[in-house]
């Protein structure tokens, strides 16, 4: 039985999102989908702040980065560990932009409204941790 490590489990979720973004815009949607993404993504994001928490527990204090709590929520919204370097967090950032972008999903407009917001979550996000980044508190 292969052990999948928390890179891999995130390559499959990217996967599975990216299937069922493609058929937002060319096929009738089941309303059922929408629940299953809302379930997934709170599945993702808890497994998220699970991995950070864990992070947190079993490193050393001299290990441990010196990231304020208030960024943990942003590490999380982009899928990230806290000592995620600022080119992961750059391709994490584009990948998700591109997956919740609104113009994918000009064809419903409930879906719209609700990528329009993720979309904005996200950027806040990256915006936050970016400045982080650039202030050099972190390498």
């Amino acid at each position: 039985m292969a052990i999948f490590d928390h890179r891999t489990l995130d390559r499959i979720g990217r996967v599975i999102r990216g299937y069922l973004e493609e058929d937002y815009s060319t096929s009738f949607k089941d309303p059922d989908i929408s629940e299953a993404e809302a379930e997934l993504e709170e599945f993702l994001n808890s497994k998220a702040q699970h991995r950070t928490e864990q992070f947190y527990n079993s490193a050393d204090q001299s290990d441990t980065p010196s990231c304020p709590p208030d960024l943990l929520k942003d590490f999380a919204e982009l899928g990230l560990l806290p000592d995620a370097s600022a080119e992961e967090c750059k391709a994490a950032y584009r990948y998700l932009l591109k997956v919740h972008h609104p113009d994918r999903h000009a064809g419903h407009a409930e879906n719209m409204q609700k990528a329009t917001e993720k979309s904005a979550r996200i950027n806040a996000a990256y915006d936050r941790i970016k400045k982080w980044h650039q202030a050099g508190t972190i390498n």
